[in-house]
């Protein structure tokens, strides 16, 4: 057995994986690679979208009788469950893969167990490989499954001191032209992207995908508490995209799309209650772009799985920070966060964190 082949051949996996990111929600991404008994690659494919053929489907097809007496390496436990596809761990028996590599066990009960299926069936089943880099690849959904909620990654530009706009409220540009380019890019890997009363007012923001080919539009979200912000005309109404405007229970409006939720006692709405009313709409992912009494909102509410800045090289010294309160008073309590990449994006860096111990 080559290992640096299995490598290889995950790698290459993964990478099919990511293209699916935007597009298969409210499932996972998944990505395989099948090998003939020789080890010379025959098939690759990956989950497109959802309720299409899984990534092991795929590449079955792709390498037809090849298949037989090979290896599939795929980035999830093949599923062992009958949905508006079939189980993918009988797929793999029937096409006469003698071994499966597998990078991270399936969490979700409804479809675990693929790997029994094929022990039982004879077939040689390896787990773990490249797990951690399957993870990260596949990690808003994972998230979603674990812990019963969307994924939510917050995204904030600023300047060096902190600021995301002047003293004045002015804050266009200040990030480079290529960071924003990349936020479309985080949009289209968003099932939602959700923003708050204030940058409503303040950007009448259109909060849709832009300049990312073949891009699935994602729900755009504004959490108007008072139904005060969102106005009929606003450019989130439009139907570039779907919207949902989210409404304390007691507040008057005759907007559409509205959902109707809990306030806090710290006041604004219920995180919680918002997220819930996602997750049973079927989102997976979020893109938090609110302001920062809305982040704080959701930091406060433990709901930030990830936190994506993109810092400009630029000082201003005054002007609203990114982040509001968060109910932390102490630095004991101080959110800490691993930072998991830094990359340079036009005349800016992007750092990538998540909360420590998640």
């Amino acid at each position: 057995m080559d290992r640096q082949a299995d490598i290889t051949a995950m790698r290459r996996a993964v990478r099919l994986a990511a293209r699916g990111l935007g597009a298969t929600s409210p499932n996972p991404v998944v990505g395989c690679v099948v090998t003939d008994a020789s080890g010379r690659v025959v098939g690759e494919g990956w989950h497109q979208r959802a309720g299409g053929p899984h990534a092991e489907v795929h590449a079955l097809r792709a390498a037809g009788e090849a298949a037989r007496g090979g290896t599939a390496y795929v980035t999830l436990e093949p599923c062992n469950h009958t949905g508006r596809t079939g189980p993918c761990a009988q797929a793999l028996i029937e096409a006469g893969i003698a071994r499966v590599e597998y990078a991270v066990p399936d969490p979700n009960p409804q479809a675990t167990g693929g790997a029994d299926t094929l022990r039982a069936a004879g077939v040689e089943v390896g787990r773990g490989l490249l797990e951690a880099e399957a993870e990260a690849g596949n990690l808003a959904w994972l998230t979603a499954v674990r812990a019963g909620r969307p994924f939510v990654r917050w995204k904030y530009a600023a300047t060096l001191d902190g600021r995301i706009a002047a003293a004045d409220g002015t804050s266009r540009w200040i990030s480079s032209a290529e960071s924003r380019a990349d936020v479309h890019r985080l949009r289209a890997e968003a099932d939602a992207v959700v923003v708050g009363s204030g940058t409503a007012r303040a950007d009448d923001p259109h909060l849709a995908v832009r300049g990312v080919e073949g891009a699935v539009q994602p729900l755009r979200v504004v959490v108007d508490t008072e139904a005060s912000a969102v106005k009929p005309g606003a450019r989130v109404l439009d139907g570039a995209a779907p919207t949902l405007i989210a409404v304390a229970e007691d507040a008057e409006t005759s907007l559409p799309d509205v959902v109707r939720l809990p306030r806090a006692a710290a006041g604004g709405l219920s995180v919680p209650a918002l997220l819930d009313a996602l997750h049973a709409r079927g989102v997976r992912s979020v893109l938090l772009e609110g302001g920062p009494t809305l982040a704080g909102a959701f930091l406060a509410a433990g709901a930030v799985d990830q936190v994506v800045g993109y810092l400009a090289p630029v000082l201003l010294g005054a002007g609203p920070n990114a982040l509001a309160d968060a109910g932390i008073t102490t630095i004991s309590d101080a959110l800490r966060l691993d930072i998991t990449e830094t990359t340079r994006i036009g005349s800016d860096i992007r750092i990538t964190a998540t909360p420590k111990g998640a």
